[in-house]
């Protein structure tokens, strides 16, 4: 009854009273119970009596404000990195399993403003670093197309629990592709927006001059379903000096056919070589574009003088130099215990000195200064979304792209790296299924502020491609 129902019908049903918040709550509930045990993408579920007696109190109300109740009665899972008051913020640390807030994060009291119903946490890697959903605390998230591999991360839990309709959308958080990896091995949307559109209690901590290289996000199987959420979280908000507003709303962002054919799309691909891909990633991309150009879409490859080397040397200093900072300000021990990527960052942070810093933000504005200039040409850039195919959960994360040994625990994100040093909005859409079934996604990246656009974008993508349609076989 729900499976092929998007959110916002679903919200629309439970206010006009055709079907109650307690049966959709009930519906997701029973999914949980029969799939979660499999994925492990949602951790400290809430009593299920208390849950339904929520969404009682919902159907108790006789006319909501359908303008302010975006997420009205959806059961909803928080991301692991955000408080919900009286639930455990664990981080995927074993020491923070009794942390429990006091309050909630900003953008949880958004989505309880807008009639969502908070019913658990969605599983991360150990702080939140490498990608891959796995921890000492919870265990590993699986892969809803092949419960061996990995769901990616660090937003795997969510990217997982929407793939296998455990909740019907999700927030989520980007660094270094943890909306973006998880979307792509999942077949859904996931958008790292603007810095700023989503407004976060910032680390007064952070040094002033640094870029914001994270940003909360979003993941759905839909761009429709995902503009909802996106509307009841998006805004400015007085306790992030750096949040901003739009002129619009996602939900009423759209482009006309002719509009949308006259889109220009600039086709990064591995950049003449520079980046490793596994064999069928490109050509999953490649293929995809090429039926966006039979929709009259201008589609170029791009060739561009800009060294992936400087990306990633800006990148690894700017991103170690805040996780350093985070591990302090959380006073974790026994680091040398941890994910070897916090050992890594850690490590590497408490080197990194103010010319370091300063280095990085020169060539953080060359490689500015390049991708400006490809935007005076095209509206949207393009690039894979991950370079290899969902690998074993087992594993703390990949150590070869094909034959190619890699040389750090996240050279494999590497491709996630450029827009989140520059802070371009991306959305990663999908692109299809390789010969062992697995999904990939595809960056598509705008410039800065051009959010609304994107997911305009990706909304006539789902019309073309209709990748909402294709489920795993075993979560019917």
């Amino acid at each position: 009854m729900l499976e092929n129902l998007p959110a916002d019908k679903i919200v629309s049903n439970i206010i006009e009273k055709k079907i109650s918040a307690e049966e959709v709550t009930d519906y997701y509930l029973q999914r949980i119970k029969k799939y979660n045990p499999v994925i492990n993408a949602i951790v400290s579920l809430k009593d299920e009596e208390e849950i339904i007696a929520e969404a009682k109190k919902k159907d108790f109300i006789k006319n909501p404000d359908s303008k302010l109740k975006l997420l009205y009665g959806l059961p909803l899972a928080v991301k692991d990195l955000f408080d919900v008051k009286g639930i455990p913020t664990t981080y995927g640390i074993k020491e923070f399993k009794n942390n429990i807030p006091t309050k909630n994060s900003l953008i949880v009291d958004r989505l309880i403003n807008h009639g969502a119903i908070i019913i658990g946490k969605t599983n991360v890697p150990e702080f939140a670093v490498g990608a891959h959903t796995n921890n000492k605390l919870f265990g590993p998230t699986a892969n809803v197309y092949d419960t061996n591999s990995s769901a990616g991360g660090s937003s795997g839990g969510s990217a997982a629990a929407i793939a296998a309709e455990l909740v019907p959308m999700s927030d989520g958080s980007d660094m270094m592709g943890s909306c973006r990896i998880p979307a792509a091995f999942s077949n859904i949307y996931g958008i790292r927006p603007t810095p700023g559109l989503i407004p976060v209690e910032r680390n007064a901590s952070q040094k002033i001059d640094l870029p914001h290289l994270s940003t909360a996000g979003c993941l759905a199987r839909t761009p429709s379903d995902m503009s909802l959420m996106l509307d009841a979280i998006s805004g400015k908000h007085p306790l992030d000096p750096f949040s901003f507003d739009l002129h619009s709303t996602f939900t009423n962002s759209n482009f006309s056919e002719l509009q949308f054919s006259k889109i220009k799309i600039g086709w990064l691909g591995d950049i003449q070589g520079q980046y490793l891909f596994e064999e069928g990633i490109l050509e999953l991309c490649e293929k995809a574009l090429q039926v966006l150009e039979q929709h009259k879409l201008q589609v170029d490859l791009i060739k561009i003088d800009m060294k992936t080397n400087i990306v990633w040397d800006s990148w690894t200093t700017l991103r170690a130099s805040i996780l350093y900072q985070d591990i302090i300000d959380m006073k974790l021990e026994n680091i040398g215990e941890m994910h070897p990527g916090i050992v890594w960052e850690h490590h590497k942070g408490q080197n990194i000195t103010d010319d370091d810093i300063s280095n990085a933000l020169n060539q953080r504005n060359v490689c500015m200064h390049e991708i400006d200039n490809l935007f005076n040409k095209f509206d949207f850039l393009a690039l894979p979304a991950a370079q290899i195919f969902p690998f074993d959960k087992e594993t703390d994360y990949p150590k070869k792209i094909g034959n190619t040994e890699l040389d750090t625990y996240h050279r494999w994100m590497e491709v996630a790296a450029l827009a989140s040093l520059l802070g371009l909005p991306t959305i990663s859409v999908p692109v299809g299924f390789n010969k062992e079934g697995l999904p990939m996604g595809m960056q598509i990246i705008a410039k800065k502020g051009k959010d609304l656009e994107l997911v305009a974008f990706a909304k006539k993508y789902e019309e073309i491609f209709l990748f909402s349609k294709y489920r795993p076989k075993n979560f019917n």
